[in-house]
């Protein structure tokens, strides 16, 4: 939580930086530097259960400047926690993100979001029970709705349940006491109900992978990779293109150019196939039960490319999760490291190890 930040609302804080002089420059924990841009910085509020956990969440997430805690849309004016728990004021534990408009969009911090809640629930947000855990988008930009509800959208094509995240403009909102602020940071053991490290993994939007029609796939595709992605074929072992290449670079469908797997968790199987421990994230591939050959086997598939990759199987290393996703060459591309940025996956070169 930056000193800064500590007022309410964020034309509170553009008038005081107006007086107030604000560093571009910010150096972070691991002394990377950051150039903060003062006119893209921009605000929304989330409420997802007990607001501890989704700040700490949300400050690791690229391109949020601060993240503080407090209640908001309730029915009285800057409310105590004891008045929120115990004295119905309808309040609604929110955590307040400024983010960097150049660095991260609004979409983005909500597909995080969304990865930590339970949107069909009413009331409860991991153990925790009550009104003031609910969930919800309360937003100041009027401009912003039309995103919200593009997302919710998207979002509830996921669940057979209706969504009941609240969608309103902010009001009521109260900055929290300041043992609240930064809680897990001052008390790393404390209680958290979501898993922070979701925050690690990158926005991959599928919509920027579209797949083309079969007339162009069988253009674009060589024989055996349309007869791999598209109907269902398998390579010889030993004798395809990525078995034995363990360079730096991101591996995507050869139908859509969508992001599957990295180098970083490619691994020498000795099976003959490209052998990963995980892909760079879980929703970019599908799983099917596969019964052909009279086997029963996991089949993966690419998210939009509807591409068959291959199989995944329980003999992976154990130290890294156990899993080995047997992969098809023919399903893939590689992308160098060095060529990421000009291939259009610069935003995933951070992830690279």
């Amino acid at each position: 939580m930056k000193k800064l930040f500590m007022v309410l609302g964020l034309s509170t804080i553009l008038l005081l930086s107006a007086c107030t002089p604000k560093p571009v420059t910010e150096v972070t924990s691991d002394q990377t530097s950051i150039e903060w841009n003062n006119d893209q910085m921009s605000e929304i509020y989330l409420a997802g259960g007990c607001f501890w956990g989704v700040e700490a969440y949300m400050e690791k997430i690229p391109g949020v400047y601060d993240v503080t805690s407090g209640y908001a849309n309730g029915n009285t004016e800057n409310p105590t926690y004891e008045e929120v728990i115990y004295d119905n004021t309808n309040h609604a534990e929110t955590v307040h993100v400024t983010y960097d408009k150049s660095k991260v969009d609004l979409t983005s911090l909500l597909v995080y979001y969304f990865k930590v809640i339970d949107p069909t629930s009413v009331n409860k947000q991991g153990n925790d029970r009550g009104s003031q855990y609910r969930t919800g988008i309360y937003y100041t930009d009027e401009e912003d709705l039309k995103t919200i509800e593009t997302v919710m959208a998207e979002e509830q094509n996921k669940y057979k349940d209706p969504l009941v995240v609240e969608v309103l403009p902010l009001d009521n909102y109260a900055l929290a006491e300041e043992y609240h602020q930064d809680y897990l940071t001052k008390n790393p053991n404390g209680y958290c109900h979501i898993d922070l490290s979701l925050s690690d993994d990158p926005i991959i939007d599928p919509n920027d992978y579209i797949k083309p029609d079969d007339e162009t796939l069988k253009k674009t595709l060589t024989d055996i990779q349309y007869e791999v992605t598209q109907n269902n074929n398998t390579e010889h072992a030993f004798s395809n293109t990525y078995w034995d290449t363990f360079e730096r670079g991101i591996y995507v469908d050869v139908a859509t150019g969508e992001p599957l797997f990295s180098s970083t968790d490619k691994y020498d199987s000795a099976c003959g196939w490209p052998s990963f421990t995980k892909p760079i994230i879980p929703e970019v591939v599908t799983v099917h039960e596969d019964t052909s050959f009279n086997m029963v086997r996991v089949e993966v598939r690419s998210r939009s490319g509807d591409s068959h990759l291959g199989h995944i199987f329980d003999d992976g290393p154990v130290d890294r999760g156990g899993k080995r996703y047997c992969i098809n060459s023919a399903s893939i591309n590689f992308i160098p490291y060095e060529e990421m940025s000009e291939a259009g996956y610069d935003y995933l070169k951070s992830y690279i190890q």
